[in-house]
This record gives C-alpha cells, structure tokens and sequence, in this order.
C-alpha cells in the first residue's frame, strides 16, 4: 500500500509538473500610425516583456489613423485603440457609440509637423488657397483637427484632404497629388536634413491646442466590463513601458533597429518633438478647451455635459 501511495503521489506531481503556466490573458489593440515613437509602449514594451510580466498577450495592429482606429474599437475587433484624436473620440461617443477614453495619450501638438516639397512656391500657411490640398491622415484624427484648426483659428485656406499615413502622404506630395503634406517624427527628418521637403507649419501653431491633450486610447464599452482587470493591467504595463522608453537606451535602439533610422536621429526626434512629459497618461489636459474646441471645430454639436464627460473618461488611476 505504501508503495501503491508513493506511486500515486509521484504520477500526482507529474501531472502537476506537465500543465502549462497560467496563459497570459489577450487583448487586441489597434494603433494608429504604429510606428510612431509615441506609440511604441505596447510594441517595444511587449518586445521587452513588460505585459507579460503583467500576464498579458497583445495583438497589437497598425491603422491609417483615428478613423479607423475608432471602427475597431466600436465594432469590437479591438479591445483598446491608440492614437485617436479627443474630437474624434468626443464625435462617437456624443452618437452613441460604445467607446470610453481610456487615457490620454499625447499633449500638445508639436509632434506633428506641415511640409511642401522643397520647390514648392508655398512658403508658409499664408500662401495657400482654395484649391491648395492640405493633408491629414483621416476623419477624427489629430492631424484632421489641427487641419480644421489652421483654416478656422489661423484664418489658412485650403481643401482638407485625407491622405492617411505619413509614408503614402509624402508619396502623394512629392508626386504632386498633394500640396501640403502630414507628418510625425521621426518620419520625414531625414527628408528635410536632405532638402528634399521643407516644413511650413506645425501643430503648435495652433494656440487653443498647445496643451490640450490630443490624443487618447479608447477602450471598447463591452471590453471594459468583461476584461476590466485585464485593461487596468494593460495601462499599468503600458505606463511602465513609457517610462522604459526614456530611462533605457536599449529602448531607442530596438526602435532604431525597427524603423531602419539612425539612433542619433530618433534621439534628436524625442527632444524636440516628443519630450516624455507629452506622454503622460494621468491627467486629461484643458478638457474644458478640449470640449469647447469640438464644437468650434464642427465635430460637435453641442458640448458634452459635465455628466458625459464624466462617463466619457475612465482613466484607471497610476498605482503607488
């Protein structure tokens, strides 16, 4: 009998041994424009292994922009989208649709810069007219709002036209389809440190929006409810790994390995255009001109009621 037991607990141990570790839960994430260096948390992080050591499996996919990015996310194809323009995510949710502002994801709007070809005649945002095309990436994205902003704060004329990401804007410009072209760092630097472009105007040029926080992650209603501790997870990890990116040189250098670019370059880029204080994800910046602004701008209405905004934003607190 003892060695019948002794049998019994070894095969028992066995079994034990043999079963996987716990699986990380998963989430989906939509991001647009990917490869931007602001949005390289869930990317480089996961790489790193910051949301597995929060159990968590990212299936992270890149869009066009906040249109797309908010499709997902509304029609549950993806848990968490990043990188979607406030008027944009304010504009779905006013409709009804079922999508909350998860936390801020970027303040003010000196990231994104305006650019011509280096013979255009355009010189700066003065010189366009009705006809000039002036490019943003789609419909609910930052880029879109300052493009509204620069014609109806800066007085600029010019057609909005959407052109996606940075990579097919500059084709379109530089082909000549498009006269003024979008774009983010490190994107295009290269191109202007070798006068191939020249920029005109950048998102900071707008006053009402230098800090505001002007993007956010959005999170799918449903998701919130039944992945609840899997999405406050997610922002745990997803705040640790911004503040890897800038504590950790190994983190430029993945990246610069990622998008094929100069460390040198990518480290001008985060300085000038991206300090890390513009990353913050704790504290949604000027809501009230962010509200007031989407109205002004035509993605509202009527402003949302302090009671929307209060359900609008669900912004899990950073842990101590």
């Amino acid at each position: 009998m003892k060695t019948l037991k002794a049998i019994v607990g070894a095969l028992g141990l066995l079994a034990l041994a043999a079963q996987p570790a716990a699986a990380e839960d998963q989430l989906k994430v939509a991001m647009g424009q990917i490869n931007n260096w602001e949005n390289q948390s869930p990317t480089l992080g996961q790489e790193a292994g910051i949301f597995k050591k929060h159990g968590l499996l990212l299936e992270v996919v890149g869009t066009q922009g906040a249109g797309e990015t908010i499709q997902a996310v509304i029609s549950g194809s993806a848990d968490i989208g990043g990188g979607v323009g406030v008027a944009g995510a304010m504009r779905a949710f006013s409709k009804g649709a079922p999508i909350r502002i998860l936390a801020p994801m970027f303040t003010g709007t000196g990231d994104l810069y305006w650019y011509v070809k280096a013979d255009s005649p355009i010189k700066s945002l003065k010189d366009a007219t009705p006809e000039t095309t002036i490019a943003y990436s789609t419909s609910g994205s930052s880029s879109n709002n300052i493009v509204v902003a620069f014609i109806s704060e800066l007085g600029a004329k010019g057609k909005p036209t959407a052109t996606g990401g940075p990579p097919g804007t500059l084709t379109a410009v530089m082909s000549g389809q498009v006269d003024i072209g979008w774009a983010a760092p490190p994107f295009g630097l290269q191109e202007i440190k070798d006068g191939k472009i020249r920029i005109i105007a950048r998102g900071s040029d707008v006053p009402s929006l230098k800090g505001q926080t002007v993007r956010t992650l959005i999170v799918n209603l449903n998701s919130l409810k039944t992945k609840h501790d899997a999405i406050v997870r997610f922002m745990a990890a997803y705040r640790e790994g911004v503040d890897w990116m800038y504590s950790d040189p190994k983190a430029v250098e993945m990246y610069s390995v990622k998008i094929k670019r100069p460390v040198e370059l990518l480290k001008e880029s985060m300085e000038k255009f991206q300090p890390k204080e513009a990353l913050q994800s704790d504290e949604f910046k000027d809501l009230d001109g962010a509200n007031a602004d989407a109205v002004k701008l035509k993605f509202l209405d009527k402003p949302l009621t302090k009671e929307q905004l209060a359900e609008l934003l669900q912004i899990p607190p950073r842990k101590k």
